[in-house]
């Protein structure tokens, strides 16, 4: 399965606009932002599952990272409320479900094989600083390593944000509105720029709030040569 696979391209998709697609396990849908792959996948999805459905136990052979959309995600390590994010990396185990219901964004097959660092970070709980040269922009690092930056920005009502190529950059909104090439961004939309696009946004009338990875579409041969030799 192939969809928005290539990565030399601007991609975006409005949750709200495509539908659910089923899973191979009962309860559990999804909705496909990109992918290159069967059931294993280097893969960006929202995932949604129905009270008391749950997927069979796994291990992550390339890494796992997600945010908690909404309800409570569960697994045999814990609970994970809505704004939670976590990183399992590769070779991590576990068995994902949820006792009422949720929904989370999530992406596959998309660590460094030999990252083993674990993150649990609650995202609408972590203190934003001004970004220095980026008026308008409060942020939170999450993750940083030498193949990716991950960070939580919000970004002030009707200001420019902008940001020079830096190896790639996804933006996942998590509430608000914003506008990039002409295109509406809203809650729950993703945009995904290349390696050599710089991003020239504004954000919308009431500011927004989005997730933001930069720096990982460096790594997109290696990640698909990882699940081939799987």
């Amino acid at each position: 399965m192939k969809i928005n696979d290539d990565f030399s391209v601007r991609a975006s998709v409005h949750a709200d606009a495509i539908d659910w697609v089923p899973s191979p396990m009962p309860g559990v849908e999804r909705k496909m932002l990109d992918r290159v792959g069967g059931e294993v996948a280097r893969a960006t999805s929202i995932v949604r599952y129905a009270p008391a459905s749950r997927f069979s136990p796994h291990v992550h052979g390339g890494g796992e990272e997600f945010i908690v959309l909404d309800g409570v995600f569960q697994d045999e390590h814990g609970d994970y409320p809505a704004g939670s994010y976590v990183r399992n990396p590769p070779q991590s185990r576990h068995t994902p479900g949820s006792a009422a219901g949720c929904t989370i964004f999530v992406k596959l097959w998309q660590f460094d094989a030999a990252d083993r660092r674990c993150v649990n970070r609650d995202l609408l709980d972590t203190e934003r600083k001004p970004v220095p040269g980026r008026e308008g922009v409060t942020a939170a690092d999450i993750f940083h390593s030498g193949r990716e930056e991950v960070r939580v920005e919000h970004w002030q009502a009707d200001m420019p944000v902008k940001l020079p190529p830096n190896g790639g950059l996804e933006i996942f909104c998590l509430d608000g509105r914003f506008v990039e090439n002409g295109e509406t961004f809203r809650r729950h939309s993703w945009l995904r720029l290349p390696q050599n696009a710089a991003l020239d946004a504004r954000a919308g009338a009431g500011g927004c709030l989005v997730w933001v990875k930069e720096g990982h579409l460096r790594f997109v041969d290696a990640d698909l040569a990882a699940i081939a030799s799987t």
